[in-house]
């Protein structure tokens, strides 16, 4: 089926040491954070878009539309399983660990290995195309 694919998981989870040793703290990003680019690898041009990012108690949930179609098979195949944000650091507390306290969010992507280990793709969902008839399976 054409016409991409909607997807959705953790973007970034709170206060998990990620494999850069960095930790984000709850609120990182704002209590609403704007809608980013969604690309692939954090390369290139956006492959769809953000339809929702909410802020909840474990981390960054995302929703998104997946257009680019060798994106979207690499989602369904299981070869892009995660999520990875990109951010300009505001404010950091040096400690253990790189504790993040507040960022600017960039962009965010679909990748083969992400940053922080939790933060995966957890459902996915076909679209149907635009030009689709209204009583179309789906």
């Amino acid at each position: 089926m054409s016409g991409g694919l909607r997807c959705g998981g953790y973007a970034a989870l709170w206060d998990r040491v990620d494999r850069a040793g960095d930790v984000l703290r709850a609120g990182v990003f704002g209590a609403a954070p704007r809608l980013v680019p969604l690309l692939c690898q954090h390369r290139g041009a956006p492959v769809g878009a953000l339809l929702r990012l909410e802020p909840d108690a474990r981390g960054l949930r995302v929703a998104a539309r997946v257009d680019e179609a060798a994106v979207a098979r690499s989602v369904r195949r299981g070869a892009l399983p995660g999520f990875s944000v990109a951010y300009r650091a505001r404010s950091v507390r040096q400690g253990a660990h790189r504790a993040i306290v507040a960022a600017d969010l960039v962009e965010l992507s679909l990748v083969a290995v992400p940053m922080q280990p939790g933060a995966l793709v957890d459902w996915w969902a076909e679209t149907l195309p635009p030009d689709a008839p209204a009583d179309a399976p789906g």
